[in-house]
């Protein structure tokens, strides 16, 4: 293709004006080129603040992503051991979840939803009883304005949680996760093939590279997040049964749930198992503490493996920055996907780091060669 600016400008027609200059139309150098360079920063503002506006559409999908790689990796794990087909692989650890579930609310629907129930109403009494405490200390706290902050903070998690689908609520939300994930767990190539197709085609090959790492890193990250929600919750019940807490059975699903969510989690679970064992006695509440730290302290150094961590190196303070700006941003869901997200963005851009590297290394190569 030939380059416009080459061309000599067309004559007007006889008895015509001239027509001039564009007023778009920059002649120094330098200046078009800062010109561009503000286009560019300008379109990616704008692809920023329509992610934005966007944000509880791309969250579903970054939702959808997250569980088609826990079926995947599920699915995975199970053919190392059954040499059959992916798909009734898949199948069967749907049936796997649907029949965890369908065993959990049958056997203990019932008791933790009457749990459920009295929980909230156990926290404010049991804040009640702190304030009043530090009151009797000589500290300066409203009663009243704390009561007003803790039933605000009770009702404004059921509003975020209904505002997280938009119009249909999280019902909706959900229901959309599982359908798309279900979908890209069942066949993905597809899709990273629809992906490919739009760029350049000394482009799609580095890409598929990335959706490798990407979703090998993921897959890591997700089991250890997995095996620790499930070891959490199941020491946490029943070191706290054993000790007479009540609410174990709820304390314990709160605590393996959170355990997805690291920092922040951890954090939420165990001062509400403190709250509620200082509602028993002092020892109790006392050995309720020891309980959230002996059960976070095994979990963070023994269950989880190890070589996993060091596969996705995310510095804690990293991850718990990324939380708190998702979470102040998008809500609980974006606050539950900081995690991998971070991990995302992160395996991508060492990618494409690895990717100049390699193409620096080897035009210097060339260039010495040449030389010699």
């Amino acid at each position: 293709m030939s380059d416009d600016s080459a061309r000599p400008p067309a004559k007007p027609l006889e008895g015509e004006a001239p027509v001039g200059s564009s007023p778009t139309h920059i002649s120094n150098p330098k200046l078009r080129y800062e010109a561009e360079r503000a286009f560019v920063w300008s379109v990616v503002v704008g692809f920023v603040v329509l992610a934005v506006y966007l944000a509880q559409s791309l969250l579903v999908i970054v939702g959808a992503l997250v569980f088609a790689t826990l079926l995947d990796g599920g699915t995975r794990l199970l053919g190392r051991w059954l040499p059959l087909p992916r798909l009734v692989r898949l199948l069967i650890v749907m049936l796997c979840a649907i029949a965890f579930m369908v065993w959990l609310m049958w056997s203990a629907g019932s008791q933790i939803s009457q749990q459920a129930a009295e929980f909230p109403a156990l926290v404010v009494t049991q804040i009640e009883r702190f304030i009043a405490f530090l009151t009797d200390k000589g500290f300066s706290v409203g009663q009243d304005e704390i009561q007003r902050v803790v039933g605000s903070v009770f009702s404004g998690v059921g509003t975020v949680t209904r505002a997280i689908g938009g119009l249909f609520g999280a019902v909706t939300t959900m229901v959309l996760i599982v359908i798309i994930g279900l979908y890209l767990a069942i066949d993905p190539r597809p899709y990273e093939r629809g992906i490919a197709w739009m760029l350049p085609e000394d482009s799609r090959e580095p890409l598929a590279e990335t959706f490798d790492a990407v979703a090998f890193t993921l897959r890591r990250l997700l089991a250890g997040r997995l095996a620790g929600m499930v070891f959490e919750g199941l020491l946490t019940f029943a070191l706290l049964k054993l000790l007479g807490v009540p609410m174990a059975a709820l304390l314990g699903i709160i605590t393996g749930l959170l355990a997805f969510i690291p920092n922040i989690g951890a954090i939420v679970s165990g001062v509400l198992m403190t709250l509620v064992g200082f509602s028993v006695s002092t020892e109790i509440g006392l050995w309720t503490i020891g309980v959230y730290f002996l059960v976070q302290n095994f979990d963070g150094y023994i269950v989880v493996p190890m070589i996993a961590k060091k596969t996705v190196d995310l510095a804690p303070a990293l991850v718990l920055m990324a939380q708190l700006i998702f979470g102040v941003l998008f809500g609980i869901l974006g606050l539950a996907l900081a995690d991998p997200m971070l991990v995302m963005i992160k395996v991508a851009l060492e990618r494409r780091a690895e990717r100049l590297d390699r193409r620096d290394r080897s035009r210097r190569e060339s260039v010495k060669a040449a030389s010699a």
